[in-house]
């Protein structure tokens, strides 16, 4: 392998399999790497834990500013740029804002997120989570998906009851969220007009929950995020959607990959499911944190710099976009020994996959933790043994580590008695 072999701009590349292999040639080979583009000046890849873990946290040298570009394209496209500005009008969204700005909107949410809050939200999720796991098992003799049917339906239910949306429209978001992240694979949405419609649908459901909130407040986000003044200021309706956007797409997607990417490697691994099995204290002890390790559902987030500066023998200049790749950085050998080993028991885990420090460290990380860790608990009580059916397909986006569809049998210990 060399330079050559490596593009990460491919979304084809992604489908098949995670390109492991890519980025330990760049670990050990190019840990800071121009990385070509077709039609553009290219960008940098950062690929090493102490590199991602040292520029997160840098917000003033490396902005997430949209502004300055943002924190997802890594290609130069002014036609995506401008359906964006039109699709977001004059709103902004928290992911792609800098402090001071980011941290008087992030304080209008963040305590919605405190752990003392999400501790108050476990009983409705683990209720939750019985009633997904036990309609899955009623499905054909327990074969279901487990991505659509089970890894899914928690955190679209949790964040429905986060925002306040009403149980029967939690699909919607589910299908808006698909097409806004899976909008470069042909299963969710073809033609960039699907993208927009999307945007306009959500948007336009957010501005109906928010009316509604300003009018008769709830105890819910939607209701703080409406009414909230934070040093003087408040959400504007278009900030607000970019809010309802951002925790709908993030509150979703992230947490559902986490789980399906973690049941795809429990597949692989029989012998770790029933570690889980065999001992439920490990699932939030050590196991949540590995399977978010080993699957990393946000591979990379862009970063532009603002100034120029001189790097371990590299020159990155003011504009430059910069990408850190928390999926590389997650198996890097000089942080985790034996890092491609799935192991439930890792301890410690200094894992990046919530951004490693910084003003954008993850604001549901407890949210996150407490999803995957009742669903996992409530489905190893229920289901000793689980057979895959069929292969994981892949979401083709290399920015999402996504799966789509993982066709499993759950096997209940009643099953299993009566098999022997």
């Amino acid at each position: 392998m060399d330079l050559t072999d490596i593009d990460l701009l491919s979304r084809d590349a992604f489908v098949e399999r995670m390109p492991h292999d890519w980025f330990a040639y760049l670990r050990e080979h190019a840990p800071i790497y121009r990385h070509p583009e077709p039609n553009g000046p290219g960008f940098w890849v950062l690929s090493r834990h102490k590199d991602v873990v040292a520029f997160n946290r840098n917000w003033e040298a490396f902005s997430s500013d949209d502004r300055r570009g943002g924190v997802v394209a890594l290609e130069d496209d002014p036609e995506r740029d401008t359906r964006a500005a039109e699709m977001n009008g004059a709103g902004r969204m928290m992911l792609t804002m800098d402090p001071p700005e980011h941290t008087r909107y992030r304080k209008l949410v963040s305590r919605g997120f405190t752990p003392r809050v999400i501790r108050s939200l476990e009983d409705r999720l683990r209720a939750a989570s019985v009633r997904i796991v036990e309609r899955a098992l009623a499905k054909d003799d327990g074969r279901a998906d487990f991505v659509v049917d089970l890894a899914a339906e928690l955190p679209l239910e949790a964040i429905a009851e986060f925002l306040g949306v009403p149980y029967e429209d939690r699909h919607k978001m589910f299908e808006w969220s698909n097409k806004l992240i899976g909008s470069e694979d042909p299963e969710y949405a073809v033609l960039p007009d699907d993208v927009a419609r999307a945007g306009y649908e959500m948007f336009t459901y957010a501005n109906a929950l928010g009316a509604d909130r300003r009018a008769n407040p709830r105890d819910d986000i939607v209701s703080d995020l409406v009414h909230g003044v934070i040093d003087g200021d408040q959400l504007s309706e278009l900030d607000f959607d970019q809010f309802f956007l951002l925790l709908t797409v993030a509150g979703n997607e992230t947490t559902r990959n986490a789980l399906s990417q973690g049941m795809a490697a429990l597949l692989e691994h029989p012998d770790q499911y029933q570690l889980m099995v065999d001992d439920p204290t490990i699932i939030g002890s050590t196991a949540v944190d590995e399977v978010l390790r080993y699957g990393s559902p946000v591979m990379y987030f862009r970063r532009n710099a603002t100034q120029d500066i001189d790097y371990e023998g590299h020159h990155i200049a003011a504009g430059d976009k910069v990408a850190l790749w928390y999926i590389s950085a997650n198996r890097d050998e000089q942080v985790f020994e034996q890092p491609d080993t799935f192991d439930l028991l890792r301890h410690p885990n200094p894992h990046v996959t919530f951004g490693g420090g910084g003003p954008h460290s993850c604001l549901g990380l407890h949210l996150a933790r407490m999803e995957m860790r009742v669903l996992f608990e409530e489905l190893v009580a229920r289901v000793p043994r689980i057979h895959k059916l069929g292969e994981p397909q892949r979401l083709r986006s290399n920015f999402i580590n996504g799966i789509k569809h993982l066709p499993v049998q759950l096997i209940t210990a009643d099953q299993t008695a009566s098999a022997r």
